[in-house]
């Protein structure tokens, strides 16, 4: 059985689209047959204090420091621990800034192949800081094997490292657990006290300026000039964005404007809030492969987005769902208005093509299918692992 150490900066009960793609990969490098080790970062524990959840994943949470250079030793110290005990034949960095930093480093310590997982922000926004910058380009240097989750990402560490086999590994959506479900959605209407004939748009995750947050607003008042409406906030608002976002909103409770859930607990709730939504929305300034994005299209949602990353790749304008390109966020509010005000029959074309698109490209088994064959590459063989990385080992 192969052991592979899994390194990733969230890994649930955290939220967030990176912490969501660590778990789904690391469930299938285990359906694989593989032994995986999971170690995550998170703010939920003590800083230095680690917890462990036994299963395949098994889980090793280790709480943050304030500073990463003092997190990131601490961490080598678990890492060494953790190897001590059973030889592992691959360690992989899920985010390329810092897990994919510390994988790597670690497998040339000790060795060991490595794979770096690129999945949005952590390049377009690590590029450009000067020291950050030198830390990406070793670490795509250096890795056995880099991915990436769109192709937008892959053209851009093609360019950063002039390596040419980096591999496209998009994200993946549960069409199972994402699936059109309108009783839940009435339910769930009821229970929030949504009127019939208010317009509810849609935003699943933590509201913050990267995702849009200015534009969401701007389009909540457009709407609300000219008919009832409400945001649906399924997730949350990051703190530093709460005084922007109270006072955008003005006197009054949050909740006559904007419904927040916090964190839900299982994929089926949030499903069940997806189909409340008449309209979803992805107004990204910058973004990898949104998982939210693909978990609304295969709930059967109908999503306008802005063309930001890796987002033309999940949407045909016009087919199966609508883009507002980045310089044109301003008319969000209209594009809202022209989806609300469209003839049914043809919104629920575009729906319906939503998830057939998801379900027929974005599967887990499709993903499961690319795992196991990048596993080929890089695992052939245990000896010959062994004696390919060796002489790395004896030069650090």
């Amino acid at each position: 059985m192969q052991r592979i150490l899994f390194l990733t900066e969230r890994y649930p009960p955290d939220a967030g689209g990176v912490s969501a793609s660590a778990a789904r990969i690391a469930q299938s490098l285990a359906a694989l047959g593989a032994q995986v080790d999971m170690v995550a970062w998170t703010r939920s524990l003590q800083a230095g204090q680690v917890t462990r959840d036994e299963g395949n994943p098994t889980a090793y949470r280790i709480g943050r420091f304030r500073e990463w250079d003092t997190t990131m030793p601490h961490t080598l110290n678990l890492l060494d621990w953790l190897a001590s005990m059973a030889p592992y034949d691959l360690v992989w960095g899920h985010y390329l800034s810092l897990a994919g930093f510390l994988a790597v480093w670690f497998g040339r310590l000790n060795g060991l192949r490595s794979v770096v997982s690129i999945r949005g922000n952590d390049l377009d926004r690590d590029v450009f800081p000067p020291g950050d910058f030198a830390r990406l380009q070793w670490t795509l240097a250096h890795a056995s094997s880099v991915t990436a989750v769109t192709r937008d990402l892959v053209r851009k560490a093609q360019a950063l490292s002039g390596r040419e086999d980096v591999v496209h590994l998009p994200n993946a959506v549960d069409g199972a657990r994402f699936a059109p479900a309108p009783e839940a959605g009435a339910a769930v209407r009821a229970r929030l006290g949504i009127a019939a004939g208010e317009s509810i748009l849609g935003f699943c995750g933590e509201l913050r300026e990267k995702k849009g947050l200015a534009h969401l607003l701007d389009a909540l008042a457009a709407v609300r000039r000219v008919r009832p409406g409400r945001l649906l906030l399924i997730g949350d608002v990051r703190p530093s964005e709460m005084p922007r976002l109270v006072q955008w909103i003005g006197p009054g409770p949050i909740e006559e404007q904007i419904i927040v859930t916090g964190q839900l607990a299982t994929p089926e709730a949030v499903n069940a809030h997806l189909q409340a939504c008449d309209v979803y929305l992805q107004p990204s300034l910058w973004d990898g492969m949104p998982n939210a994005l693909l978990e609304a299209m295969a709930a059967g949602c109908g999503a306008i987005s802005s063309d930001a990353g890796g987002i033309p790749e999940i949407i045909t304008p016009g087919v199966d769902g609508i883009i507002v390109p980045r310089w044109q966020l301003h008319r969000l509010g209209e594009a809202v208005l022209e989806w609300l005000d469209a003839d049914p029959a043809h919104r629920g074309r575009i729906r319906s093509a939503a998830r057939a698109r998801m379900v027929a490209e974005f599967s887990p088994e499709r993903e499961r299918q690319a795992l196991q064959s990048l596993l080929g590459r890089i695992i052939p063989s245990s000896s010959q692992t062994a004696a390919s990385v060796a002489p790395e080992r004896s030069q650090v």
